[in-house]
């Protein structure tokens, strides 16, 4: 929470470069939050052929605070006017009923939200942001080697 924006920008976009959204390559995916962005973040490619794009909303917001129907509805916007279908909604706070609902009434696109225990989740699973710090080695007697064989 203590980042910039720019920086959970390309966080997100790091996120799903670490899932494997474009062939797992970073050129195949685009920061683009700025001023002007028309309400996207950024751009990814779904696999390494670039077949279809992924459109990303990143908000980095109160973990106490909620995304509701209203930025569910300029992100629907958003996708529309770039032509899109899929997009990704990726939030530090939490969703509304509504907004979730209003989601699963879309038929023109599809629309993935991911909260804030999700996104850490998804960040400890894909090792993005984290390290390990210890690795145990329990080993065990392989009885094949003294049985002569």
């Amino acid at each position: 929470m203590n980042q910039s924006p720019d920086f959970f920008e390309k966080l997100v976009v790091d996120l799903l470069v670490s899932m494997g959204y474009g062939g797992s390559k970073i050129e195949n995916s685009q920061v683009l939050g700025k001023s002007g962005d028309e309400g996207i973040d950024g751009v990814i490619k779904e696999d390494k052929l670039g077949f279809d794009k992924i459109y990303i909303q990143a908000k980095r917001w109160d973990t106490e605070k909620t995304v509701g129907r209203p930025e569910l509805q300029k992100f629907v916007g958003a996708l529309t006017g770039q032509g899109a279908s899929k997009g990704a909604f990726i939030t530090t706070a939490s969703f509304t009923k509504e907004a979730k609902e209003y989601v699963s009434e879309q038929h023109a696109c599809k629309i993935v939200l991911i909260d804030g225990k999700s996104l850490a989740a998804l960040m400890v699973e894909h090792d993005l942001g984290v390290s390990v710090e210890n690795t145990y080695l329990i080993k065990k007697i392989d009885t094949d080697y003294f049985n002569g064989e």
